[in-house]
């Protein structure tokens, strides 16, 4: 499988591409990773060094790679954080540029604005260049809670609410694609205390993944399941085993974070977890 992957990267931690690639890497997929800037560290800390690039920038960086005529090999594209408007751009252009040359390739647009705890967090124009551009192109979008009730306007307070508000998410993505939607950090009145729901959306069908609340607060997870579920959907052909395997692995991997105290995902260390998850989490349509 080969991955054409356009997000951030730092040289210290993991979130963007140094969350994204290990653990595609790990799983034998072949990530052609282009990063939008390049970061000592993430900015959760406060300060960092490091060069923004240009949507230009990443235009060259693309059509090198189709020099090579290797574009038509390229099974998927994942977007992540879009620094401003013309990355964006820049990333739909390759997503077009793709599909002409693999019609199968799927698009996974991570729809970075933000969470509850930081509230909205990209350039004014990010939301709108998702909300407007990106999403009608994407087969797959794995936004947080946060990030589906600023895009629909619906709050995900109830099971309920956030099967409506991931339909109307649906219905603005790529018209004949699979319209795919995996809904992370999802706590509602339904949701017991001390855990925390998942929720996949295929077809019409609604699956549900419900794990144990970690005492962990980590930058990149959202990076990482994206990364994870874009994978094994396009391995396995379907939401629900998709959603057991991604979300399986990164509660391992978060499990043997939170157990080591470290800031940053101990990704390197819970490798195995990309492989065989020591707990294996079972789905349930709802």
């Amino acid at each position: 499988m080969n991955i054409l992957s356009v997000q951030s990267w730092v040289a210290y931690g993991h979130v963007g591409n140094a969350a994204a690639m290990f653990p595609l890497q790990r799983l034998g997929a072949e990530v052609w990773a282009i990063h939008t800037v390049q970061f000592s560290n993430h900015t959760g800390y406060g300060g960092w060094t490091g060069d923004v690039f240009s949507g230009d920038s990443v235009r060259r960086l693309i059509a090198g790679i189709d020099s090579l005529d290797m574009l038509g090999g390229c099974d998927a594209v994942l977007s992540g954080y879009m620094g401003d408007a013309g990355i964006g751009a820049a990333i739909l252009d390759a997503v077009a540029l793709v599909r002409a040359k693999n019609p199968d390739a799927l698009y996974c647009c991570d729809p970075v604005l933000g969470d509850d705890d930081t509230g909205l967090y990209v350039r004014p124009g990010i939301e709108e260049l998702i909300r407007d551009l990106a999403l009608p192109q994407a087969d797959i979008a794995t936004p947080n809670r946060f990030e589906l009730e600023r895009l629909t306007g619906i709050a995900c307070d109830t099971m309920e609410n956030a099967r409506q508000a991931i339909a109307q998410l649906q219905a603005r993505m790529r018209a004949g694609g699979p319209r795919i939607v995996l809904l992370t950090s999802l706590v509602t009145a339904d949701t017991p205390d001390g855990h925390v729901d998942l929720l996949a959306a295929e077809d019409g069908a609604f699956h549900l993944l419900r794990t144990p609340r970690l005492a962990i607060h980590v930058n990149g997870a959202g990076d990482m399941i994206a990364a994870l579920f874009l994978f094994h959907r396009r391995r396995l052909g379907a939401a629900a085993a998709a959603l057991e395997m991604a979300g399986s692995s990164v509660f391992g991997v978060l499990s043997h974070t939170a157990a080591s105290g470290a800031r940053e995902i101990a990704m390197v260390a819970a490798q195995n977890e990309f492989i065989h998850p020591a707990i294996m989490f079972t789905s349930r349509r709802i």
